[in-house]
């Protein structure tokens, strides 16, 4: 699974995550040639590379005209967004992430987060950031996320709409709820609202670097130069490893109220938030209700946004966490050729397993429907020729 992870030392933005997206190898040309498609006034998306102490990294300056005082709505926002097709769930994720923009600002001013009337997240370049982010990691094909703890300021800033308030911003010390922090006293803003909300919605907590083969780093530079800290978020791209020995969480739910129709879609939220698997068990509740146990697999990064997923989809008031510890075999994709034609799987093995062909439940169906066999026959043919091919055939 290609994974990044966010190594917030110096802090967080939206425009220092698509600066350091950039870094790593996203195509600008290509982001900014989507994100023109908005046609917002005046945009242009620009990059360079900076000094920021003794590291350089890529600066982005996010280019547009935007009207005073402009306050909008959420669904003002995705409006804007609506404007333009998005590939994979980036559409998704950027709702995702400007709702959750608009609860925190919701619980702050006492008001339900669909009244809330955004002031500077509102903004085209607050759009673009959290668009252009999102989409720039689709574009680097990123599957899951994972966030280190994060550095934040410490004390009180002057000047905002709301007059002084204290540091992390509170919609951003909402956001980070489920993140470590730490502070070494530095008086700014380190965590915008924007950058928060992103890590919220791609990471969802803070977790240990998961074991992967680094195969890029990318630094984005802040708009802020201090001198004794280099104001750059890098970013880790690489594979997980597939097999060996890790640690997941285990998110589970008892429903029995619910309508079987709905657990299609919130499957595919899930699986969305990075679930890596979710299943249904049948189980006896109180008052000898039937009822099923929701059980989501998931990585720990992911847990938070998985519990929240459930808890806005499915009827469930409560949700059950546990981190455990997960043994995994060695995998690795195969086309293996039968009589019928070529059938996708898996080789499987590790922990004292010899290698073995798994097949693909698509491509078996696709098998069956043409020529008109039983799965069973697929699968036990596909043994027998992955057996064959590997000189282990008895």
């Amino acid at each position: 699974m290609k994974t990044l992870y966010f190594d917030v030392f110096a802090g967080v933005s939206g425009d220092m995550c698509i600066g350091a997206f950039i870094d790593a190898g996203c195509p600008a040309d290509e982001l900014r040639a989507a994100l023109s498609q908005l046609e917002l006034p005046g945009f242009d998306l620009q990059s360079e590379t900076v000094r920021r102490g003794a590291l350089s990294g890529t600066k982005v300056h996010v280019i547009v005209e935007e009207e005073p005082h402009v306050h909008r709505s959420l669904s003002g926002v995705l409006s804007i967004v609506d404007k333009i097709s998005w590939p994979g769930n980036v559409r998704q994720q950027i709702e995702d992430t400007f709702t959750a923009l608009a609860r925190a600002e919701g619980k702050i001013h006492d008001k339900p987060y669909d009244q809330i009337h955004f002031h500077e997240v509102g903004s085209f370049d607050a759009i673009l950031d959290v668009s252009g982010a999102l989409l720039a990691l689709n574009l680097l094909g990123v599957e899951a996320c994972a966030c280190s703890k994060v550095h934040v300021g410490q004390g009180l800033i002057s000047g905002t709409r709301h007059g002084t308030i204290p540091l992390p911003p509170p919609a951003s010390a909402d956001l980070l709820q489920g993140f470590e922090l730490f502070s070494t006293g530095r008086p700014f803003e380190m965590v915008t609202p924007t950058g928060a909300a992103l890590l919220k919605t791609l990471a969802g907590a803070s977790s240990p670097m998961p074991g992967m083969k680094i195969s890029a780093i990318g630094y984005g530079a802040g708009t802020r130069d201090p001198k004794d800290l280099p104001g750059l978020l890098r970013v880790f791209i690489g594979e997980t490893a597939p097999g060996g020995a890790d640690r997941i969480a285990v998110i589970e739910a008892n429903i029995d109220d619910m309508n079987p129709e709905f657990f299609e879609p919130l499957f595919d939220s899930l699986f969305r938030q990075g679930a890596l698997d979710v299943a249904l068990t049948s189980i006896q509740m109180k008052k000898n209700r039937p009822g099923v146990m929701l059980t989501v697999i998931a990585p720990v990064a992911q847990k938070e946004a998985v519990a929240v997923t459930i808890l806005r989809e499915s009827s469930s008031i409560g949700v059950r966490i546990h981190e455990c510890e997960r043994r995994t075999l060695e995998r690795e994709a195969c086309v293996l050729e039968t009589q019928w034609g070529p059938l996708k799987g898996k080789v499987c093995w590790g922990h004292g397993v010899e290698k073995r062909f798994s097949p693909e439940y698509d491509s078996a169906r696709q098998i069956h429907d043409q020529h008109n066999v039983p799965m069973g026959r697929i699968y036990q043919q596909a043994a027998h020729a992955y057996a064959k091919s590997t000189g282990k055939d008895d």
